[in-house]
């Protein structure tokens, strides 16, 4: 069972990690451009290329992040054997 979870938990972060990682990136740009550089116009430019709304992804993208992160959360977790019952010595 660990193996399969092991298998998805792979193939779920081969095919998300670059837009997950794009995501976090401009997020973080946005802090630092309005709270930090005090430069709206370029918070707002990065705000648009987050939310996917340059690429015209805005519908569909945020939406396949998000079940992503779900996805390797729960793979994640269920390989850790923390959900796992272990037996107790007699």
């Amino acid at each position: 069972m660990k193996n399969t979870f092991r298998k998805y938990h792979r193939q779920i972060a081969t095919l998300f990690c670059l837009p997950i990682f794009f995501t976090a990136l401009t997020g973080i740009s946005i802090t630092i451009a309005e709270k930090w550089l005090h430069q709206p116009e370029l918070a707002a430019i990065f705000t648009s290329i987050h939310t996917f709304k340059i690429f015209k992804f805005d519908a569909i993208l945020p939406a396949l992040n998000g079940l992503a992160l779900i996805g390797l959360v729960t793979t994640g977790l269920s390989m850790t054997g923390l959900f796992t019952q272990h037996r107790q010595p007699r």
